[in-house]
C-alpha cells in the first residue's frame, strides 16, 4: 500500500515539474524577439519539445531505455529547474531546452514501458501534475512558484531530486526486465496503429490545457469586460476553473461498458457538442455568459484527458506518436504568437485575430479522435490483461485523494487571499489632490529576462501614485507566461483594478490601477487596418465624492501611419465626450507638435501637462479640468526598457472659477512639501539618467504654482 502512494506522489510531482518545463520555455524563447521586435533565430529553440523523433530510431530507443540512462535522464529533467539561478537569459534557454528536451523523452519512454500499473500511475501523476501547478500558482497570485524566487526554486529542486530517486530506486530491479519488452507492453492495451491522428489530438489536448487553463484566472480575462459588469473577478471565481477541472477528471472514471449502448453513444455526441458549443461561448459570448461556457469548457478538458492519454499510449509506435503530438503542440503554439504579434513576423497578415481558428481546429481534432477511439476509460485500456485489479483500485482512490487535496490547497488560498485583498481596499483617504503615472512596461520582463513583479510593485508603491495605467500588461498570453500581473499588483499593493481589453481580443493589454474606486469604465479596440490591435481604456474614478474621467491608450507603433492617424481621431473624440475633468495617459509613438499630439491636444480639448518638453515620444499625460501641480520622469533602471512618467493634479473646488498653474520651479522648496515627488528619486536632473537605479531625469521633477 505505501509503495504504491509514494508512486502516485512521486510521480505526480514530476508531472508538476514536467508541466513547469513546457510553460516556461515558450515565454524564454519569446523574450528575446521581444527586445528586437522580429525574429532573432532563437525560435530554433522550439526543437526541444521534438525531442522524442530520435525515440522512432531503434537503438536511440533501446539507450533510453537502458535503466542508467533513463535516471540520468530523470535527475537532468529536475536538475533543469535549475535554469532559474542562471546569470544570463541566454544560459536559461539553453537549460531550459535541455530540461524540456529530457522531459519528454522521460515521458515517452516510461509511458510505453513498464507494466501496467506502473504506466497507469504515470499517465495520472502527468495529469495530477497539472492540478498541482494550478493550486500552486494559486498561492502564488497566478505565478509559478519555481520561478519566483531562488529559495522556492531550491525548495522545489530538492523535493523533485527525491521524487526523482525514489522512482528511479523503486522501478531499477525491474527495468532490466522490462527494458525490451515495450511491444508486450502496448500490447497488453487495447493497441491500434493510428499513431498520426492520435498524436495530433493529445498534442492538441496539451496545447488547449495550456492555452486556456495555464492557470485558473485566465478565463476570468477571456470574459473581462468594463467596469461595473466585468463578469467574475480572477479571485474568488478562478475557484470555479479548478473545480470545472477536478470534476472533469472525476467524470473521467465513469465506466463507459457500464451504460447502455443507446445511452453511450447519446453521451459521446452530447460529449462533442458540450466542447464544440463551450468553446464559441468562451469565443464570442461576454462576461458571466463567456465565463460559464469557459467553465463547461474546463469539465470538458479534463474529462477526455484520460481518455485521450489511453488511446495515445495505445499507439504501436511511441517515437512516432509523441513526435505527432508535439509538432501538433508547437505548430499551435506558434499558431498562437503568429494571431497577437502578426506585424512582426513572415506572413503574420494572414493569421492575424485568427483564434477562433486556432481553437475551432484543436476542438475538430480532439473531437475526431474522441469519436473514433475505443470507449474507455483509463484504466479499462490497461486492465485487459491485468491481474492488478485491487491495485487498480487502490491507485484510483490514492488519485482521487490526492486530486481533492490539491484542489483543497487551491481554494484556500484564494480563500485568503481574497479576504486580505477585501481588507487592503478603499484604504484611499479624502483629498483634493491625486497623482497619476504611466508605465510601459512590458509584461513584468526586466532587461535580463526575468519576471520582476516584485520590483515592479516596490516602485510602484515609492511612487505613491493614486492612479497608474501600466501598457504591455496582458501576460495571460502561453508564450509570455499565463500570469496575472494585474491581479497580482492589485492584490500586492491593495489597489482596485481594470484588466482591458479581453485577453480574445488580441491587444497587448492596458492595466489601470486605482486606490479609489472604479465607477465605471469601457473598453475600446482602436482603428488599425495595418498594424496591431490597439486598446484603449476610458473610466470614472470616485476620488472620495469627486469623479475624474480618466483615458488610457496605447496607440500603434511608428510605421503604421494610418493606424496611428485614426486612432488620434477616435481617442481624441473619447476625450471630448469626456467630462469636464479628465485626465489622458497614453503612448502615442508620436513627437510633440505631430499630427497626433495636436490632434489630441486640440480636438480633444486637453492640456499637455509641459508642452516644453520636446524630448519625449512615446508616453504622454494631458489633462482638462484640474489644476497641474508637478510633473517627474523617473528612469527605469532595467526594470523594463521604458521610463515611468508621472504628474500631480489637484480637483479644483469650483470647475467654473479654477485658474491653473502656470509658472514652472525646479526648487521643490518653493512648493508645499505636500505635493513633493518622494526623494527616494533624488532631485532634480538634466538628460538621461544611466545609472542602474531608479531617479529622476530629462529635466524632471519640475513643479508648477
Amino acid at each position: 500500500m505505501f509503495p504504491l502512494w509514494k508512486a502516485v506522489l512521486s510521480e505526480s510531482f514530476l508531472g508538476y515539474i514536467s508541466w513547469c518545463l513546457y510553460h516556461a520555455l515558450p515565454p524564454m524563447i519569446y523574450y528575446f524577439p521581444l527586445q528586437t521586435l522580429a525574429l532573432t533565430g532563437l525560435e530554433v529553440f522550439a526543437v526541444a519539445f521534438f525531442s522524442p523523433i530520435f525515440l522512432i530510431i531503434g537503438p536511440f530507443w533501446r539507450l533510453a531505455n537502458n535503466k542508467y540512462i533513463l535516471a540520468l535522464l530523470r535527475l537532468t529533467m529536475v536538475g533543469n529547474l535549475a535554469s532559474y539561478q542562471a546569470p544570463n537569459a541566454s544560459i536559461r534557454l539553453f537549460i531550459l531546452a535541455a530540461g524540456v528536451s529530457s522531459s519528454l523523452l522521460v515521458q515517452t519512454v516510461t509511458w510505453w514501458s513498464g507494466n501496467s500499473l506502473q504506466r497507469f500511475v504515470r499517465i495520472w501523476g502527468f495529469m495530477l501534475g497539472k492540478i498541482m501547478l494550478l493550486a500552486l500558482r494559486i498561492w502564488y497570485t497566478s505565478l509559478n512558484p519555481v520561478w519566483t524566487s531562488q529559495a522556492a526554486n531550491t525548495v522545489i529542486l530538492t523535493i523533485g531530486f527525491i521524487a526523482a530517486v525514489e522512482r528511479i530506486y523503486s522501478g531499477g530491479d525491474r527495468r532490466k526486465q522490462e527494458a525490451n519488452k515495450t511491444g508486450n507492453a502496448v500490447r497488453e492495451t487495447v493497441s491500434h496503429p493510428h499513431w498520426l491522428l492520435s498524436g495530433i489530438a493529445f498534442g492538441s489536448l496539451m496545447f488547449l490545457t495550456l492555452w486556456i487553463f495555464g492557470e485558473v484566472s485566465l478565463i476570468s480575462r477571456w470574459a473581462v469586460s468594463g467596469h461595473p459588469h466585468t463578469g467574475p473577478d480572477p479571485n474568488p471565481y478562478g475557484g470555479t476553473v479548478l473545480l470545472g477541472l477536478a470534476h472533469g477528471l472525476m467524470l473521467s472514471f465513469w465506466s463507459w461498458s457500464s451504460i447502455i449502448y443507446l445511452t453511450v453513444t447519446y453521451s459521446i455526441l452530447f460529449y462533442s457538442f458540450t466542447g464544440l458549443a463551450s468553446s464559441a461561448g468562451l469565443l464570442y459570448l461576454h462576461t458571466w455568459s463567456a465565463a460559464i461556457a469557459g467553465n463547461i469548457l474546463a469539465v470538458f478538458t479534463m474529462c477526455v484527458w484520460p481518455q485521450l492519454a489511453g488511446r495515445f499510449v495505445s499507439c504501436l509506435h511511441p517515437g512516432k506518436a509523441m513526435s505527432t503530438a508535439m509538432f501538433a503542440y508547437v505548430l499551435e503554439l506558434f499558431f498562437c504568437v503568429w494571431c497577437t504579434a502578426y506585424k512582426f513576423v513572415p506572413g503574420g497578415i494572414y493569421f492575424r485575430e485568427s483564434s477562433h481558428l486556432l481553437l475551432g481546429f484543436i476542438m475538430l481534432c480532439i473531437g475526431v479522435d474522441f469519436l473514433t477511439g475505443p470507449k474507455k476509460e483509463l484504466s479499462s485500456i490497461f486492465e485487459v490483461k491485468s491481474n492488478q485489479k485491487p491495485l487498480f483500485r487502490k491507485s484510483k482512490n490514492y488519485i482521487k485523494l490526492l486530486l481533492w487535496l490539491f484542489v483543497g490547497v487551491g481554494l484556500l488560498g484564494l480563500g485568503l487571499r481574497y479576504k486580505t485583498y477585501q481588507k487592503k481596499l478603499g484604504q484611499g483617504v479624502p483629498k483634493r489632490d491625486f497623482s497619476a503615472m504611466i508605465w510601459p512596461f512590458r509584461f513584468a520582463y526586466d532587461n535580463e529576462g526575468w519576471s520582476n513583479l516584485e520590483g515592479s510593485a516596490n516602485l510602484l508603491n515609492q511612487t505613491g501614485a493614486d492612479f497608474i495605467t501600466i501598457i504591455e500588461s496582458d501576460a495571460s498570453k502561453p508564450f509570455i507566461g499565463n500570469n496575472d500581473p494585474t491581479m497580482w499588483l492589485g492584490e500586492r499593493l491593495g489597489f482596485y483594478t481594470d484588466f482591458g481589453p479581453s485577453t480574445r481580443d488580441h491587444t497587448w493589454g492596458i492595466m489601470a490601477l486605482s486606490r479609489y474606486p472604479i465607477v465605471k469604465s469601457t473598453h475600446h479596440l482602436l482603428p488599425s487596418p495595418e498594424g496591431e490591435i490597439a486598446p484603449a481604456i476610458s473610466m470614472t474614478v470616485n476620488f472620495t465624492g469627486k469623479l475624474v474621467d480618466f483615458v488610457v491608450a496605447h496607440f500603434g507603433n511608428e510605421e503604421e501611419d494610418l493606424d496611428r492617424k485614426l486612432q488620434a481621431i477616435v481617442v481624441s473624440n473619447l476625450l471630448k465626450t469626456s467630462s469636464k475633468q479628465v485626465v489622458f495617459l497614453g503612448y502615442i509613438t508620436s513627437a510633440p507638435g505631430s499630427r497626433d499630439y495636436t490632434e489630441l491636444i486640440e480636438n480633444g480639448n486637453v492640456q499637455d501637462i509641459d508642452s516644453t518638453d520636446h524630448d519625449r515620444w512615446c508616453s504622454y499625460i494631458m489633462y482638462r479640468g484640474v489644476i497641474r501641480l508637478g510633473y517627474a520622469r523617473i528612469s527605469h533602471a532595467g526594470l523594463s526598457d521604458s521610463e515611468v512618467q508621472m504628474a500631480k493634479f489637484r480637483i479644483p473646488d469650483h470647475l467654473d472659477s479654477y485658474v491653473d498653474n502656470d509658472r514652472t520651479v525646479t526648487d521643490p522648496s518653493q512648493v508645499p512639501e505636500d505635493i513633493h515627488f518622494n526623494p527616494r528619486f533624488g532631485s532634480y536632473k538634466d538628460g538621461h539618467n544611466y545609472e542602474h537605479i531608479h531617479h529622476f531625469h530629462m529635466s524632471t521633477p519640475k513643479y508648477f504654482k
